[in-house]
């Protein structure tokens, strides 16, 4: 009989907590998860899912005009915010009951609350302590905005998603796949659309040519960039919107402005200190390589350690911190040759290394690259074309690298995460035959490197 409440006490029902919560149940063990806002975390609320929902939305005004290539007549077309953000809320909702059932159905108990440490085996909720031989922090993140003047003027990436009208002139603040998203989103169902970024190139981290290959897509969209700046003040003006002073001294209006500039560990009063939890330079929880914090008892996935913050990382944490708890099998998260997309328009799909962080790791390499246009937009006559790039280590014939921009590259990349992961040659590409004719077969005929 154990001496604790529970087995397992895991604060954060977000993707990786209800995982791990459901996971460690199936072995027979008693797990409770709490959760203070809304079940399925980030990616389920104002994430990944809402997202992939208004990207999805925003790319009909192309499709609508790419139709007349094809013989169809569409006639006149017209979009309406609140109905998409209304049938966007019914999704999310109904999801969120899903994750409710599938934490019943395990046979966790679920708190509804915002829960904090007491100490290394107690968390308090609502006023109630509850005792774990084991506690699992997984409470993810919250944007972040820099505080200057007139920043209590403009709103985050999670207030994005529930405007009750679409801006008529957006100005998005942000220099990762958060600001890119949201700014192609915008423009894609009508918004004047500004995106700025204090840096030299947006998607820092991304490869150099996928990146400059968005720059020219966006720019073609109509998204105005503005690179290397900052904004020294935002105002509200007596007409509605605000004017914005960059540091230049120029002024722009806006009816909205938007920051994405990163998010943050969700660790306010959580009460680490208690458990004697330590937090590192970036003030995201301490962990090692299985996840455990500085505190033996209190371990941590997801977004609140900071290593790689992608909801299908936060799964694999989770897994791995199951099996070693709970199955006498201690497992670390691998996060080598880990598969993202970027649903910018267009979007981005990615696995292994650039062509520059396989420089800087010492490898003599063979890029192959091909720009084209895909066959659908060759009847519509729509100028956005598709980049795909190979990193081939020259000395073992092994892929390092495959890059996509274009339609569908997500779709595309997750099949070549598996050859990647499988340490799939070069020569082993080219013995496999294409399916013709798609964009994606063009990742298996590329014959000769780029000089």
């Amino acid at each position: 009989m154990s001496n604790y409440d529970y087995d397992l006490f895991v604060i954060g029902a977000g993707s990786g907590g209800v995982r791990a919560s459901r996971m460690a149940a199936r072995t027979g063990a008693k797990v409770a998860v709490a959760e203070a806002r809304h079940l399925g975390g980030t990616c389920v609320n104002v994430g990944c899912v809402p997202k992939k929902l208004m990207s999805y939305g925003s790319h009909y005004h192309e499709d609508f005009a790419d139709a007349a290539g094809f013989g169809w007549s569409v006639g006149t077309t017209s979009f309406d915010w609140p109905t998409l953000i209304a049938r966007k809320n019914t999704e999310i909702e109904r999801l969120n009951g899903i994750y409710g059932k599938l934490l019943n159905g395990a046979g966790v108990e679920l708190m509804l609350g915002r829960a904090t440490l007491v100490d290394a085996h107690t968390v308090a909720v609502a006023g109630k302590r509850h005792t774990a031989k084991t506690i699992l922090v997984a409470v993810g993140g919250a944007p972040w905005i820099p505080e200057f003047p007139g920043s209590e003027h403009v709103i985050n990436s999670d207030q994005f998603f529930f405007l009750k009208q679409m801006p008529r002139r957006t100005l998005v603040v942000g220099g990762g796949y958060i600001a890119v998203e949201l700014a192609g989103i915008l423009n894609g169902f009508g918004s004047e659309v500004t995106l700025s970024y204090r840096g030299e190139l947006f998607l820092r981290g991304f490869d150099l040519d996928i990146r400059k290959h968005l720059q020219s897509s966006m720019q073609q969209k109509g998204v105005a960039l503005k690179f290397e700046t900052n904004i020294a003040e935002v105002a509200p003006i007596d007409s509605g919107g605000y004017s914005v002073t960059w540091s230049n001294g120029q002024c722009t209006e806006h009816d909205q402005v938007l920051y994405a500039t990163g998010r943050r560990p969700l660790i306010q009063d959580l009460g680490l200190e208690n458990a004697g939890v330590e937090r590192n330079e970036s003030g995201a929880i301490r962990v090692d390589a299985f996840s455990k914090t500085t505190a033996d008892s209190v371990y941590a996935i997801g977004d609140v350690t900071d290593r790689v913050n992608l909801t299908p990382v936060a799964l694999h944490e989770a897994m791995c911190l199951v099996q070693t708890l709970f199955h006498d099998n201690p497992t670390k998260p691998v996060y080598e040759n880990v598969a993202s997309a970027v649903f910018s328009h267009p979007p981005i799909g990615t696995v292994g290394l650039s062509e520059s962080a396989a420089v800087d790791a010492g490898f003599t390499i063979k890029v192959y690259q091909s720009e084209f246009r895909p066959l659908k937009h060759t009847l519509s006559e729509n100028v956005e074309r598709t980049l795909m790039k190979l990193i081939v280590d020259k000395e073992s014939d092994r892929v390092l690298g495959v890059h996509m921009i274009g339609p569908e590259a997500g779709e595309i990349i997750q099949g070549f995460a598996v050859a990647i992961k499988c340490g799939a040659t070069k020569e082993q590409f080219d013995a496999t035959i294409g399916i013709h004719p798609t964009s994606a077969e063009e990742f298996v005929t590329m014959r000769e490197p780029r000089s």
